[in-house]
């Protein structure tokens, strides 16, 4: 992220971070403070506070356009024009090579082998070794995807490109990682064999991830915001008992997703 000392800053005297400063075990926790953000001349979010609890799971839900995606580029760094306000990991301005991050497109390079996609954060740093590409291809074989690991991205089917977005998401191994609907294009037995896949994955991790499933988001999220209102703020967290990934037909789980839809329907409106 560009930085605009006299809009998005440190605390007086907070150090700047090293190459090293920001370690990955115990991961990061986030905050928010103040932040405002324009585009196109309309507000999207003015003066939000947020805090990300470090190591856990924290799950946004909302309507389309309120703002979801938005907060995630925020948190990521891409996004500075009409950014004001601060953005900490513990106690540090956001840190490059600190997120890993999935959008909603899987951005697969359609010259690159499957394999080759989810390795290719590594193979950009100049850090490929054997060791990784095993790794590779144990997620690959995990995901369902194993007989594919040479084969093309145009071979494949949305649900199976959305997977091996995931995967090389998950091959990042960063403290942060920010997901944007990772699972969407996935049928219903596969999005819960990948849920539980990642939910393993991360533990420990720092996770945001913005879903439209209030199940989704009740079966792995440690923390759940509902983004409300123009500008965007967020609800108190809804905490589900017990640790993701939670079983989709929990009578906890199930009492949850009531009230998370009752958030939603109050602010969508009749």
């Amino acid at each position: 992220m560009s930085v605009d000392s006299d809009r998005l800053s440190l605390d007086p005297g907070m150090p700047v971070p090293g190459a090293s400063d920001l370690p990955s075990d115990p991961p990061p926790g986030i905050v928010l403070e103040k932040v405002s953000f324009a585009y196109d001349q309309k507000t999207i979010f003015r003066g939000l506070d947020f805090f990300v609890e470090k190591g856990l799971w924290t799950c946004l839900i909302g309507p389309s356009g309120c703002g979801k995606s938005t907060l995630l580029k925020i948190i990521s760094g891409t996004l500075s024009k009409g950014l004001s306000g601060r953005i900490r990991f513990n106690g540090f301005l956001r840190q490059e090579g600190a997120t890993a991050w999935m959008a909603q497109k899987d951005l697969l390079l359609p010259w690159l082998t499957v394999r080759e996609n989810v390795c290719l954060g590594a193979r950009l740093r100049g850090e490929l070794t054997e060791e990784k590409r095993k790794k590779a291809a144990a997620l690959l074989s995990d995901a369902g995807l194993g007989e594919y690991v040479d084969a093309l991205p145009s071979t494949l089917s949305g649900g199976m490109r959305q997977r091996a977005a995931l995967l090389r998401t998950l091959m990042e191994a960063r403290p942060v990682i920010l997901m944007d609907e990772p699972f969407s294009a996935l049928d219903a037995l596969t999005r819960l064999k990948l849920q539980d896949m990642a939910s393993q994955r991360v533990q420990g991790k720092t996770v945001v991830m913005v879903t439209h499933d209030p199940l989704e988001a009740l079966r792995l999220g440690h923390r759940i915001h509902v983004l409300q209102g123009h500008p965007a703020r967020l609800s108190d967290a809804v905490i589900p008992p017990g640790d993701p990934p939670r079983r989709p037909g929990d009578p906890a789980v199930a009492a949850l997703q009531e009230t998370l839809l009752r958030l939603l329907e109050a602010e969508v409106g009749p």
